[in-house]
């Protein structure tokens, strides 16, 4: 079981390939999860916002789930259930119908069309919770989310919901570390996967739902294992991936392309699964064409993390 104290490190998620008919293909999705475990990640997690979960049937995410804790279960790795929704109503009922899977945690978002009192959000928490039984919840509060908590709030939730056990939230600056660091040993505090050097250091962050995963699995988890044992030469590697991102991807969310657009571009670049870059309608992808350049570009940047 997943406490506040063992949920850590890089976690690798879930990527939807997506037909041209606009259907999901489950065959290269059961494919990516087979190299997703092989790859020994800390964990794996379905439906965060790279895993389309905004754009799927209730019978499509029952199959994901489904597809993804049959594999982990059998494996003994790690996974967590992305139950979000933004209907309050829908995130109930994913987790009452996926609770027999028995994943290491839910992660949820708060509702997401009517921006939530605190007296809501803790009475949303504390019904998933019950919902949940003895699985854990992470609470998932991303930059574009109707309302971005401050570090006082998420004490507030930790103390009247404790089966919350860890927030996955976008980072700040130095102040915000400083004032997150007080909240660091009672909540698993989650940050973006290019980032997570510095979050470490400052001695905040648990780990990542890592977009670096999605260019490498096997890099971002070598790039973990450093942090743990040279942070320095973490810190330098970070460095490189913040270079690769400015003048490679930056671009494309200028451009006006959504974060799932983005990591599955991560993914084809990285070039370990056969997910592609299409997104479901009504938004738009990458070009498959873009990636044979920024991967040339990627590997002068970061060479050997592609390295098996």
């Amino acid at each position: 079981m997943l406490t506040t104290k063992n949920l850590r490190g890089n976690w690798g998620t879930v990527l939807l390939p997506v037909n041209d008919d606009d259907s999901f293909d489950y065959d290269r999705l059961s494919t990516e999860v087979d190299y997703l475990i092989a790859s020994k990640l800390n964990g794996i997690y379905t439906n965060g916002t790279a895993g389309e979960l905004h754009n799927q049937t209730e019978a499509e995410f029952d199959r994901i789930q489904e597809i993804v804790a049959g594999k982990c279960l059998n494996a003994g790795m790690h996974f967590q259930i992305g139950a979000s929704h933004p209907s309050p109503i829908i995130s109930l009922k994913r987790i009452e119908r996926t609770v027999h899977l028995r994943p290491d945690a839910f992660q949820v978002i708060l509702p997401d069309w009517v921006t939530t009192s605190m007296e809501e959000q803790i009475a949303f928490l504390k019904k998933v919770t019950k919902a949940a039984g003895s699985i854990p919840i992470v609470l998932y509060n991303p930059p574009h989310a109707k309302q971005v908590l401050t570090p006082a709030a998420y004490g507030i939730l930790m103390k009247e919901c404790p089966q919350l056990i860890g927030i996955k939230v976008a980072g700040g600056d130095k102040q915000w570390y400083e004032d997150m660091r007080a909240y660091s040993s009672q909540i698993a505090i989650f940050i973006p996967g290019h980032l997570l050097a510095t979050g470490i250091k400052y001695k905040v962050a648990a780990g990542a739902y890592s977009n670096v995963a999605c260019l490498s699995p096997e890099g971002s988890q070598r790039w973990w294992n450093l942090m743990q044992s040279d942070l320095e030469k973490a810190m330098a590697t970070q460095i490189s991936i913040l270079e690769f991102f400015e003048e490679c991807i930056v671009p494309y969310k200028k451009a006006g392309y959504s974060n799932p657009a983005l990591d599955k571009f991560l993914a084809a670049v990285g070039g370990w699964t056969d997910i592609g870059t299409r997104l479901r309608w009504p938004y738009k992808s990458i070009p498959e064409k873009e990636v044979l350049a920024v991967r040339e570009k990627a590997a002068r940047y970061l060479p050997g993390f592609f390295d098996k």
